[in-house]
């Protein structure tokens, strides 16, 4: 059985730059932004988004599922740095849950989208690995006595999902801050 072939340079360099351009037009317009707008962002006539995403769902989900990639890779992240590098696991957790509120408040339209669509299974794969990696970083926390002993990977959910994203940063800051004091263990 043969491999599938690989795809050409200029093929690759006009995914990623239809994928930016939705990107930047679903989180400025929401995700009713039209094929058509997006194709001018991104250099393109219509027909080339639609020879890389059949349908504009494809390409919504396809641009949520990066998000949800992006958030999985920090959450490896963080946990490399606590496993390999001994960075303390709070102040991971913490700078986790920064970043992530951080790019919530300003991609509303991509959370809106990420709840419109039905589940994608890669998708499902990489909010998998975010919660294997979480799941351990807070488990390091526990560990080294910085955290709560009854908090769980289901509870960081619970926080994210009420966060202020709506508010401005210093109150999003001042949100977590107490937050984090109320999380801790000592």
């Amino acid at each position: 059985m043969s491999s599938p072939r690989p795809q050409r340079a200029d093929a690759v360099r006009n995914r990623a730059k239809i994928m930016a351009a939705a990107h930047e037009q679903i989180t400025a317009n929401g995700p009713e932004v039209s094929m058509e707008q997006i194709a001018t962002a991104a250099g393109f006539a219509v027909g080339t988004l639609y020879k890389h995403f059949p349908t504009k769902t494809d390409l919504v989900a396809a641009v949520v599922a990066a998000s949800i990639t992006a958030v999985a890779d920090d959450a490896e992240a963080a946990l490399s740095r606590t496993c390999d590098d001994g960075s303390p696991a709070l102040e991971e957790i913490t700078g986790f849950l920064t970043r992530l509120i951080d790019t919530a408040a300003h991609d509303h339209a991509v959370k809106a989208a990420a709840r419109a669509l039905a589940a994608d299974p890669a998708a499902l794969h990489d909010e998998a690995r975010a919660t294997a990696a979480l799941d351990r970083l807070i488990h390091a926390a526990h560990q080294h006595g910085d955290l709560r002993p009854d908090f769980s990977v289901d509870d960081l959910y619970l926080l994210f999902s009420t966060a202020p994203t709506d508010q401005p940063a210093h109150v999003r800051a001042r949100w977590l801050a107490l937050l984090i004091t109320g999380l801790t263990a000592r």
